[in-house]
């Protein structure tokens, strides 16, 4: 009888992996590792996934960059969750005969994050549910919507939610992106103006952009020092799209009045991070995906991949 395959299901925080699809049609051949820990040292990292043949990534988590993947000589197969993973070499997994397979992807739970941060910021609610639990009372006035100005950075399929969320709200919506037609913004409700002027009228100003080289540190602290001091930024996006320490200066000098963010340039964030520390900071842990019906989809299409490559070997 011939060995089994190792597969190691990564990351998986909430322990939920075999729970959230039927894996035993993989019994027969594969071993099933699941790690709920997160490395984030190259070496232990290497000496963890060094026997694997598969490897199951979620999302952006653990990077398999080319000096990892140079140095795992038995990984034939990535199974990343989701339709792009930049935390992946794409071209050294190429180079190196690694196969790459990913998932589908439930798209609605960055928009639906990213409003629930926007109404729990600007109606104090983290700060009310502590008056509560604590035996106070009301010590906060919150910020109206309707009539306020939310600022979209990036109208693609999630910009565009948020849109239609605002409008629902009767806020009135800008938008900007490097890209962007008057049409295709007027398509989604929202009028197209430039960077500069998103930035100076908005009440609310929201980050909708894929990640990449011209996109990264697209707002610098002088694009940030040009909005309200009564205004608030909330990034649910990725982090480097923000200048990291940028923010973290507006934010302490109180020139906006406060952020929302649930995505960091590292993640897990640091136990020091000041990030955690903030008064005018709500953030959650990068939970903008971390639904019942994306983990599903995420779990059932690993198995899926796992299976019609063992398919394709036979």
């Amino acid at each position: 009888m011939s060995e089994k395959i190792k597969v190691a299901v990564l990351d998986d925080y909430q322990g939920v992996a075999f729970t959230m699809a039927d894996w035993s049609a993989l019994k027969t051949q594969v071993e099933i590792t699941v790690f709920n820990n997160h490395l984030t040292d190259d070496a232990a990292v290497i000496e963890r996934l060094l026997p694997y043949q598969v490897i199951c990534a979620m999302r952006e988590r653990t990077p398999l960059n080319r000096q990892r993947l140079e140095r795992l000589p038995n990984l034939k197969l990535i199974v990343s969750t989701g339709k792009r993973n930049a935390s992946i070499d794409m071209k050294a997994a190429e180079e190196l005969g690694i196969e790459i397979k990913p998932t589908g992807y439930i798209g609605t739970g960055a928009p639906e994050i990213t409003w629930a941060l926007l109404m729990a910021i600007a109606r104090n609610i983290p700060a009310e549910n502590n008056n509560l639990i604590s035996g106070n009372w009301q010590t906060t006035i919150g910020t109206d919507l309707v009539g306020k100005i939310i600022g979209i950075i990036g109208l693609g399929n999630i910009g565009s939610k948020i849109a239609s969320y605002a409008k629902a709200f009767d806020m009135n919506v800008i938008a900007w992106s490097q890209n962007l037609t008057e049409e295709k913004a007027a398509e989604a409700g929202a009028k197209l103006v430039s960077k500069e002027t998103l930035l100076k009228e908005a009440d609310f100003v929201t980050i909708h952009l894929v990640l990449s080289d011209r996109s990264r540190g697209i707002l610098q602290k002088k694009d940030l020092e040009l909005m309200k001091p009564t205004a608030y930024f909330i990034n649910t996006s990725r982090g480097p799209l923000v200048n990291e320490k940028a923010l973290i200066e507006v934010l302490q000098e109180k020139k906006i009045a406060g952020a929302a963010l649930d995505v960091f340039d590292t993640e897990p964030l640091p136990k020091e991070h000041i990030f955690r520390k903030l008064k005018n900071v709500l953030a959650t842990p990068h939970i903008g995906y971390v639904t019942e019906n994306t983990y599903r989809l995420f779990y059932e299409d690993t198995v899926k991949a796992i299976e019609e490559w063992l398919n394709q070997r036979n």
